[in-house]
């Protein structure tokens, strides 16, 4: 039977030790959907929502979800992140929520690039749960991510 995680001798799980792998300047951007009611949409393009500003809650709440990605996902290495935007752009029958995350370190930022799409979207999900029953979100996916020697 193959294993699912990365364990040391004594068989435990653990982080991947990245000690030995260079600095580099690591980006990732995400993006994801959730589907929205016509009315919803109105809803949230006039401001009228009784939990306030959906698209700007959501945005700071996919940044700070994003930040406190290792302490959500086991073994993910925490970063020291120097930037993370989050973008809600609402359409006629949702919102498109783009996540761009960058960092200097040894390993990876997909993670948190991922995670503050999928917070953003969750905020929305439920600052509108009250009025939209048929929410769906969908297409939440890695769009790039590159690492750059120093």
């Amino acid at each position: 039977m193959k294993k699912l995680t990365h364990t040391d001798n004594t068989g435990r799980a653990n982080m991947v030790d990245v000690g030995a792998k260079p600095d580099q300047i690591r980006e990732a951007t995400a993006k994801g959907f959730i589907r929205l009611a016509p009315e919803t949409v109105r809803l949230i393009r006039e401001n009228e929502m009784k939990k306030g500003d959906v698209l700007t809650v959501a945005e700071i709440a996919g940044i700070q979800g994003g930040k406190k990605t290792s302490e959500l996902i086991p073994l993910c290495h925490p970063l020291a992140i120097t930037r993370m935007d989050v973008k809600a752009l609402l359409t006629d029958d949702g919102v498109e929520i783009t996540a761009y995350a960058k960092c200097t370190g040894k390993t990876g930022i997909e993670m948190e690039a991922l995670t503050a799409a999928s917070i953003a979207l969750l905020t929305i999900y439920d600052m509108c749960k009250a009025v939209d029953k048929k929410m769906e979100l969908t297409n939440v996916y890695l769009v790039n991510k590159t690492k750059t020697d120093l």
